[in-house]
């Protein structure tokens, strides 16, 4: 065998790889949105129709219109409802986490001697969910903020401000110290070399660990059905699931919440994609 054979069985198979990759990556998407589109008759037909008769984009108008007659102003208000409360959870515990992580792991990255501490953090980040669902019940009991949004807010920050502070750690290991020491000599104090300095070097880890932060709260399911009740503070993971209960689910309209659900972190990867393969990278070798 010659070696331009060889390339050509190494690049088709490389290629095959990413094809199956790439199909069974968004072949589920790409179903989820033709049911979104097809009526009842073509979901529960056998066998399957693969492509609808007709398309049928009702669903996404009554779930986008709150002034719509009856039913329809019922099941917009629940889903936009929902949709609010993602974007304030997750984008208020992503905001907390990132300011309160990168002088953490600053921290941390400059002095060893708090490694414990981040090992700790990192400790309590492994446990599974039920293990603080207790406690954290009987504490937002009695403060009274069950049902609330800010709650969730806290709770998620106790989930990603571990997992952003340990990534943001092992990228500014890889900050250049020397750097840092001249502006100290310029009279820049840590909070300014933090600010001037590490920031503007380490921007695609920190759009990377915010990229990530945000998908995690995004999902986040146990916490908010344990500690929502209503439209006040209910999530679109739990939105979907009371969508989906019920005798006669109508698969095609929780398929549209499905697909509206994942634009906002489906646009914030794409804006975020070069911070996020950077970031990951940028901490893998000290330089």
């Amino acid at each position: 065998m010659t070696r331009r054979q060889k390339r050509l069985i190494q690049g088709g198979l490389l290629y095959s790889a990413v094809a199956v990759l790439v199909l069974s990556t968004l072949a589920p998407l790409v179903w989820l949105f033709v049911m979104s589109v097809s009526s009842t008759r073509d979901l529960t037909s056998l066998p399957i129709h693969w492509l609808p008769d007709e398309w049928d984009f009702s669903r996404y108008v009554r779930l986008l219109s709150p002034r719509g007659p009856g039913d329809t102003a019922s099941v917009s208000k629940e889903f936009l409802s929902a949709l609010r409360n993602s974007v304030i959870a997750a984008g208020g515990a992503t905001a907390i986490a990132m300011v309160t992580a990168i002088p953490a792991a600053y921290s941390v990255a400059r002095y060893q001697g708090k490694m414990p501490l981040l090992y700790g953090m990192i400790g309590t980040y492994m446990m599974p969910p039920v293990t603080y669902v207790l406690p954290l019940y009987i504490a937002f009991s009695v403060l009274g903020v069950l049902n609330n949004v800010g709650s969730l807010v806290v709770v998620y920050c106790t989930m990603l401000l571990p997992f952003t502070t340990w990534l943001l750690k092992s990228n500014f290991d890889a900050v250049p110290r020397e750097v840092e020491e001249a502006a100290r000599m310029d009279g820049a104090s840590t909070l300014g070399i933090i600010w001037y300095v590490v920031i503007p070097l380490a921007k695609p880890a920190l759009g990377a660990a915010a990229l990530l932060a945000f998908l995690s709260a995004w999902d986040e399911f146990f916490y908010a059905l344990i500690f929502t009740s209503d439209l006040r503070a209910k999530t679109l993971p739990v939105a979907i699931a009371d969508f989906a209960a019920g005798r006669a689910t109508d698969y095609g309209l929780v398929s549209a919440v499905g697909v509206l659900a994942a634009l906002p972190p489906t646009i914030f990867a794409v804006l975020f994609q070069r911070s996020l393969v950077s970031g990951l990278s940028a901490g893998s070798v000290k330089g």
